[in-house]
């Protein structure tokens, strides 16, 4: 019998849910809403029907399942699979996540911020593929990360290690939404940066996202990228701050905790090279002289699939390690 190993991603909006065989070898997948208001013992039946379904609609038995594994936002008991608290998830508090699903799949279970589960996909089979040290950076609404060192995630005391959108780049500066002041998070974010155009436009300067904020009556950062790229004074001069403060986080990274490798991702890396190749300057502006560093600095490649393919890579890693 074909062993199967399946990977959750549990988000505020969508389940993603993917099956693999020993090599992570995609055999199926599907996504369906998380439907959050609904509430934990909702959503966790969600979660087992629908993977159950998909097992059975691609003829694979749930007794080939070896084991599973869920990622899964907020701040949480790793040790004990327990979802303390998750702002997309707002009725999700202290939901022992890992003991709901295992009793309904009948199966092991995996369990892990959603953040470290995406970082372990790319170091696997992604853009972290070969090498032994890595820091995993996603841009999005805010900034999550997760670090593997020596090969193996980093958790920290209380699971709560890599939250590196939270790592103060300039003192007393720009307000976050954590309650810190000058944090990454709030000048490099993709909601940073197009509120970091908005407040520049509202405070008179001139640019061609005026006409943007006008008829839209918001700015995205993809338009802040769009702009820079078509010559715009401001829009050039806010992606080149954007890119700053990654360059800048970059190099604390290094200091920090040593990587061979860098990866961004989350939806702020469509904007390409005009976004990478600013930070790999910014990163070389502010990096010490006593040595010439190689850190590599990139994208991830897996894209939204990260989160599965992570938490179904884990569940195949106990499994092997005879953990479960």
């Amino acid at each position: 019998m074909r062993e199967i190993f399946v990977g959750i991603d549990l988000g505020g909006t969508n389940i993603k849910i993917g099956c693999f065989d020993t090599s992570l070898k995609l055999l199926c997948k599907t996504a369906v809403a998380t439907k959050a208001d609904m509430g934990a013992e909702v959503v966790v039946e969600k979660i087992c029907e629908t993977a159950k379904k998909l097992l059975a609609d691609n003829g694979l038995p749930l007794e080939a399942v070896k084991a599973a594994g869920i990622g899964a936002p907020g701040p949480s008991n790793i040790a004990e699979g327990i979802i303390v608290s998750a702002p997309n998830l707002p009725k999700f508090r202290n939901i022992p996540l890992r003991k709901m699903i295992g009793e309904r799949l009948g199966r092991p279970i995996v369990f892990e911020n959603d953040a470290n589960a995406a970082c372990w996909g790319e170091y696997v089979v992604g853009a972290g593929k070969g090498v032994r040290n890595m820091v995993f950076l996603t841009l999005g609404t805010g900034i999550g990360g997760g670090i593997i060192s020596n090969g193996e995630l980093v958790h920290g005391f209380n699971d709560n290690a890599a939250e590196l959108g939270h790592i103060i780049i300039h003192p007393q500066g720009r307000l976050c939404g954590c309650g810190q002041k000058g944090c990454v998070e709030a000048y490099a974010s993709a909601s940073s940066t197009a509120a970091r155009a908005a407040e520049a436009i509202e405070a008179g300067r001139q640019s061609s996202l005026k006409k943007t904020l006008e008829k839209n009556g918001e700015i995205t950062c993809r338009d802040v990228f769009e702009h820079s790229a078509a010559g715009d004074t401001l829009a050039k001069e806010i992606t080149d701050s954007t890119a700053d403060a990654l360059g800048l986080l970059c190099v604390d990274m290094l200091h920090v905790t040593g990587p061979q490798r860098i990866v961004f991702a989350g939806g702020m890396i469509a904007a390409g090279d005009l976004l990478l190749n600013r930070i790999r300057h910014f990163f070389k502006q502010h990096i010490w002289s006593l040595k010439k560093e190689m850190l590599e600095i990139c994208f991830a490649t897996l894209g939204g699939d990260a989160g599965v393919i992570g938490t179904a890579a884990m569940a195949l890693r106990d499994w092997e390690q005879e953990k479960l």
